[in-house]
This record gives C-alpha cells, sequence and structure tokens, in this order.
C-alpha cells in the first residue's frame, strides 16, 4: 500500500486528508509536531509522498527519502524546505500559491487600517477607563492622504492594491518582474526602486517570498530610508525583515508603527523588546486563517500528493523539477 507521510499539522485531526488518501489505498503516516531530525528521516524514509508543515525538511531529511515522488507543503510559502536538496534527488517540491489570497488581503488592510486608524491603542485606552484620544492627533491618519507601498505585485499584492484604491490612497508598487502596465492596471503606480518606494510611503507591507535575495531585505539601511513616522507591515514572511533592525527602528521613533502577523524567529521569544512597544499590532501568523482556506489547503495538498503517487503532472513546482 502506498504511503503519505505527514510530517507535522496543527489541525485538530486529519480527517480532511484521510477522505481523499484513504479511499484511493493509500495510507497516512503522521506525527503531530514537529519530529525531531532523526525522527523526521524514519518517517520520510518509505513515503510515497511527503505532505509537510512547518517542519524543517533540510538536506538530511531529502537524502533520507527512497521512493518519494514529491513533497508537498501546506502553504504558499516553502523555505522550511530544501528545494534544492530536492531537485538534486529529482523530487518535484509543490506548493499551494492561491488557497488563501483573499484571508492574507484582508488581514493586511485591516493592519493598515489598524495602524492609521489606531484602533487597537483607543481600544484599550477606553477599555482601561479612560475616555478621549490616546495618542496624538497626528497618528489619526485618513487613507486617502497617504501613499502605500507594496513590494512585490503577486497574487496577494494584487488583490492588497485593488483593495486600497476604493479607500483612495495612492499606491506605489516595486516589483521588477512585473511589467509596469499591469501595475497601472489595477489603478497603482511602478516605481523603479525600492528605494524610491520606501522613500515616498507613508506604509510599506513586503509581499515577496523567502528566497535568497529578499531576506532581510528589510534591513537598518531600508528602515533609514523610509520615512520618519511611516509605519511597517508584514502579512508575508518574517525573514523578510532584520528583526533587530526593525526593533530598534520602532524604539528610535523613526518608525511610527508596526503591525506584524510573521516574526523571526516564531513564535516571538519570551521577554523579546518588540513583545511591549506601543507602537506595534502583533499577530501569530494567522492572517491565512479561514475555515474555508484552511480546507482548501489541506483538500488541495491531499490532491497532490495523490497525483504524485499516480504519476500525474503536478501543477505549482517551485524546483523546476518536471
Amino acid at each position: 500500500m502506498p504511503t503519505v507521510t505527514i510530517t507535522d499539522y496543527t489541525f485538530p485531526d486529519l480527517s480532511v486528508e484521510d477522505s481523499i488518501l484513504r479511499p484511493a489505498g493509500v495510507e497516512i503516516l503522521s506525527s503531530k509536531e514537529r519530529p525531531s531530525p532523526a525522527t523526521l528521516e524514519g518517517l520520510v524514509r518509505e513515503a510515497d509522498a511527503v505532505i509537510v508543515q512547518f517542519a524543517p525538511v533540510d538536506a538530511a531529511a531529502v537524502q533520507a527519502m527512497s521512493r518519494a515522488k514529491a513533497i508537498v507543503r501546506y502553504g504558499i510559502g516553502y523555505d522550511n524546505v530544501d528545494t534544492t536538496a530536492a531537485r538534486s534527488r529529482g523530487i518535484p517540491v509543490c506548493n499551494i500559491p492561491d488557497y488563501c489570497v483573499d484571508e492574507v488581503a484582508d488581514h493586511t488592510l485591516a493592519f493598515i487600517l489598524a495602524t492609521t486608524r489606531q484602533v487597537v491603542s483607543n481600544a484599550v485606552h477606553v477599555q482601561a477607563g479612560r475616555w478621549g484620544l490616546a495618542s496624538p492627533l497626528g497618528a489619526m491618519q485618513s487613507l486617502k492622504h497617504l501613499t502605500i507601498g507594496l513590494v512585490g505585485f503577486g497574487r496577494i499584492g494584487r488583490e492588497v492594491a485593488r483593495r486600497l484604491i476604493p479607500f483612495k490612497a495612492r499606491v506605489l508598487v516595486f516589483d521588477p518582474v512585473v511589467d509596469p502596465g499591469q501595475i497601472r492596471a489595477v489603478g497603482s503606480e511602478p516605481v523603479d526602486s525600492l528605494e524610491q518606494l520606501l522613500a515616498q510611503s507613508d506604509v510599506v507591507s513586503p509581499h515577496c517570498p523567502s528566497l535568497p535575495s529578499t531576506r532581510r531585505m528589510f534591513n537598518a539601511a531600508a528602515f533609514a530610508g523610509m520615512k520618519r513616522g511611516s509605519v511597517f507591515i508584514n502579512v508575508g514572511r518574517g525573514d523578510l525583515a532584520d528583526s533587530a533592525a526593525l526593533t530598534a527602528a520602532l524604539e528610535s521613533g523613526h518608525l511610527g508603527g508596526a503591525a506584524l502577523d510573521v516574526f523571526d524567529p516564531e513564535p516571538i521569544p519570551s521577554g523579546h523588546p518588540i513583545l511591549s512597544l506601543p507602537n506595534v499590532i502583533l499577530a501569530s501568523h494567522i492572517a491565512s486563517a479561514s475555515p474555508s482556506a484552511v480546507q482548501t489547503l489541506r483538500e488541495t495538498a491531499a490532491r497532490l500528493a495523490l497525483k504524485a503517487i499516480r504519476g500525474e503532472p503536478l501543477p505549482n513546482v517551485v524546483n523546476g523539477v518536471g
């Protein structure tokens, strides 16, 4: 009987995956928590396909796979999988790029509105028995008078732009691989460089994958290049930003605020200074969450694994293995 190994998962159970794989004669081998490296290698050794959520599937884990026809990542990002090692073994790595586009775009807009309208600080102010503005009047902004900078214009970046235009914001976009005409088509303005976007934007929100070229692209120099008092939003990947540099920019007052659904590392370590900053909104990597999105994610992952076992063509291959 062919086997799919699920290395780790945060769902209550695997009933969705089981409903797709078991009728097809596929057995599921799983670990609820992230396994140790040695345990992981044992789990994946005889698997015909591997589905991974957060467990680090490094070169050693890939090398241990003797039968795997695919590695499927529960999600859009796939930086916890060594795609180069998988490519060298001829194992395709698939992600699920379109399961939560609306949820993440909505969450981005929620963060932008929460920071520019000081929603959280004023709620806390009233709950503490106080009345009136919790922050200076200058912190209360209308999107009509703000410039929002989006870094990356893939599925999510485009949906964020589409949501911002009705609020009458000026939307700048930096994405060197997207045709400027596609950016203008949704009412946004392309810019030629990241530096240009940072210098003009009141709010900056990256929507790009975690790659060697993008990791810590928001470093001390990038934050210094942002307008004083501007806001940084991150619902993408935690390692797009240098956490120490971001914290320092917030503590110094150069950045007026931040709203972060992701961080590096995750979970945020207890006692980290960013946890106590009053101008920061934090969430626990939940931007993708909704019942329909999670259902789609799990069904798609199981069906991709089944396709691989059956030798059918695979969509969403991210490491160039045909």
